[in-house]
């Protein structure tokens, strides 16, 4: 599930007031929401990212089993210890990869190479298009990729484009712009899943990839200045 972070996508947009890019959301537990999306399965699965929704939903079949079975009540009760490690268990060994190891399994060298080498080409190609769309000559853009390190679970994935410079700021997008930076990125030959292995054989959940505005080719400048004009 992705969600392309810009203060036209979110609810409350002083979340993303920044003094400095790229800024990192997910892994600092800052946690933004689709705007219009209470009934989501986006907005539902972000809940979900939360340790403490995780918890009660872990620890929800001992008030069941107390109804169910109220001779029991008493005994689940006082079986906190019980409960700790059933939490433990599930975060441990079914929601995430905790040991070191297996995480290095779950890519092989080549495709951590092919997953970044496509990040670079990709992130690039649009970033360009989007400061060819803007005219911008000067300052540095950087896509931000952050993903939930939860497996098991339907995937996270915040996408967002921030603008460095004196006035830091995650950038607004068009709907076409957002979902060129999604189809771009996440086209043919990488998906959420796949993305999300490398990152977790290489310990990190984000990845920040930087582009010059001045490197846009006066070509693509001139195919953004048509693609402007009114029909």
């Amino acid at each position: 599930m992705i969600l392309v972070v810009t203060p036209e996508t979110v609810l409350g947009k002083s979340t993303l007031d920044t003094s400095y890019v790229p800024r990192r959301l997910m892994s600092l537990g800052v946690w933004v929401y689709p705007r219009g999306g209470l009934f989501s399965k986006l907005f539902w699965r972000i809940v979900f990212e939360k340790s403490l929704a995780r918890y009660v939903i872990a620890l929800l079949p001992f008030p069941l089993l107390m109804i169910a079975r109220p001779d029991w009540a008493l005994g689940l009760s006082q079986a906190p210890l019980a409960m700790f490690g059933f939490v433990l268990i599930i975060e441990t060994y079914v929601l995430t990869v905790s040991d070191r190891d297996k995480r290095r399994a779950l890519a092989t060298e080549a495709e951590v190479a092919r997953v970044q080498d496509l990040l670079q080409v990709r992130a690039r190609s649009v970033l360009a298009r989007i400061a060819a769309a803007r005219d911008m000559r000067a300052g540095e853009l950087h896509l931000m990729i952050e993903q939930s390190g939860l497996i098991r679970v339907p995937q996270l994935t915040f996408l967002s484009v921030q603008e460095g410079g004196e006035d830091p700021r995650f950038l607004s997008l068009t709907p076409a712009e957002r979902q060129d930076v999604q189809d771009t990125i996440f086209a043919e030959g990488l998906t959420e899943d796949a993305l999300q292995r490398v990152n977790l054989s290489q310990n990190k959940l984000e990845v920040s990839i930087a582009f010059d505005p001045a490197e846009v080719s006066a070509h693509a400048r001139l195919a953004a200045m048509a693609r402007a004009r009114p029909s």
